[in-house]
């Protein structure tokens, strides 16, 4: 089989798409021929730094979706033809892989492979934010950051569908009408900082109930300074740059969490009934993945420098 493996970090050049011998399922995996794979930040600071224990050499990827050909011994749950999904493997940019049955979702009629591919970790995320990060509810306003991004389309239609109303911020005017066409009810162009007062502008003076921040340091003083008091600034951008800070920094009264998508599905049940509810939203037609980008993956390369360079919109996907 092939993957596409580095051997050193840094820029999308130090990409290689290597033969490796083929995996074999040890007890309770399952052997996937991979449908597709999705493509995240994660994947980027995982390449450029190793972030989050991706030290080189690796075989890069975490999302992605496929079909079981094998089962390892102890697995009764699955089956060899079953579309599977997954939103946490390492080593997801391969056209095989050996994966945890535990860490596998089965893929339901009426979601096609792109999006399967692509959905959880973005869709995950967005469902972790909206619910148990900051319960979004009816006339609760939200700042969402990066807003025409994977994750922020899904956002934005999640904390639509549960009744607040979205801020969304774009770095480039080209942007706004992906943010717009997802449901936001103001658009505000915007890179870096100093976006704050325009958001309360919006607000009457009162200031945000949450920000979704997934911007970085940059964005991070700013997020804090358009809520509203006790309003959740919600920072979920460590691969652009984690700030240092005192408590005594922080404005007063408002509360800063660092939400961790794993924290959101501690266990398979939690998986499945999480993923489960992001399947049915789409299933239903309320909530939509944007599939912009779809990439060989002997190119995956030429998916992290378009990703990188800011000006994709939605959601990238390699494709063997």
């Amino acid at each position: 089989m092939h993957a596409i493996r580095i051997q050193e970090h840094g820029g999308p050049e130090v990409m290689r798409w290597t033969e490796l011998p083929d995996p074999v399922p040890g007890p309770g995996e399952v052997l996937v021929r991979l449908g597709a794979a999705g493509v995240n930040y994660l994947d980027v600071g995982a390449r450029s730094q190793g972030t989050g224990g991706w030290a080189a050499p690796v075989v890069l990827g975490a999302e992605g979706m496929g079909y079981v050909s094998a089962l390892g011994a102890g697995v009764t749950d699955l089956a060899v033809g079953d579309r599977v999904a997954w939103f946490y493997h390492p080593g997801s940019y391969a056209e095989l892989l050996a994966i945890p049955a535990a860490a596998l979702v089965k893929v339901p009629e009426g979601v096609d492979d792109a999006t399967a591919a692509g959905l959880l970790m973005q869709g995950l995320t967005a469902n972790h934010l909206s619910t148990e990060t900051y319960p979004v509810g009816p006339g609760d306003t939200a700042v969402v950051h990066a807003a025409a991004g994977g994750v922020g389309l899904l956002l934005t239609q999640l904390v639509k569908a549960r009744g607040g109303r979205v801020i969304g911020l774009v770095s480039r005017a080209e942007k706004a009408a992906a943010a717009e066409e997802a449901g936001a009810d103001h658009v505000l162009v915007h890179s870096g900082a100093g976006f704050q007062e325009r958001v309360r502008e919006l607000t009457g003076g009162r200031g945000a109930d949450v920000v979704y921040d997934g911007g970085g340091a940059d964005t991070f003083a700013s997020s804090q300074l358009a809520l509203r008091p006790h309003g959740v600034h919600a920072y979920y951008g460590p691969f652009m740059g984690v700030p240092t800070l005192r408590p005594t920094d922080l404005p007063d009264s408002i509360l800063l969490t660092y939400p961790v998508v794993h924290h959101h599905v501690p266990t398979r049940e939690a998986l499945a009934r999480r993923s489960a509810e992001v399947f049915d939203l789409v299933r239903a037609g309320r909530l939509t993945q944007r599939i912009t980008g779809r990439y060989p993956l002997a190119e995956a390369a030429r998916a992290h420098a378009d990703l990188e360079s800011r000006r994709t919109t939605g959601k990238l996907v390699l494709v063997p």
